[in-house]
């Protein structure tokens, strides 16, 4: 399984989404996308455009994940330093491994990364 996990303010687009994706490695062998599920709606649009389902994760399953990226802000908001990197690898199962950091999109709205898990 390889999984693409997403944090994005309100109002990311789907091209930015795509953008983050893009410049994380590409949804090429990408079978499913995650993020947590407070922000799982708006992962509706990439979801339909790559014909991918969508993973949604309660807060415990990302503040247990060890990630690469600390962001203080979304540390206090989602206790994890990284959704994007969280949720890939909360998604991937237990095992996985991030492929690197988090990537962000050109306009800085939305974070990408990806997780390959051991299934």
């Amino acid at each position: 399984m390889i999984v693409a996990g997403f944090g994005f303010r309100s109002g990311a687009t789907t091209g930015a989404l795509q953008d983050a994706l893009a410049r994380a490695g590409g949804a090429a062998g990408v079978t499913h996308l995650a993020t947590a599920a407070a922000k799982a709606e708006g992962l509706a649009g990439l979801s339909a455009a790559l014909g991918l389902p969508v993973v949604s994760l309660e807060p415990e399953a990302l503040a247990e994940q060890a990630v690469m990226t600390q962001s203080d802000r979304v540390a206090a908001l989602y206790c994890t330093g990284s959704v994007a990197e969280a949720a890939a690898l909360a998604a991937a199962g237990p095992g996985a491994r991030l492929r690197g950091p988090r990537a962000v999109s050109a306009d800085g709205t939305a974070t990408a990364a990806i997780a390959e898990g051991l299934a």
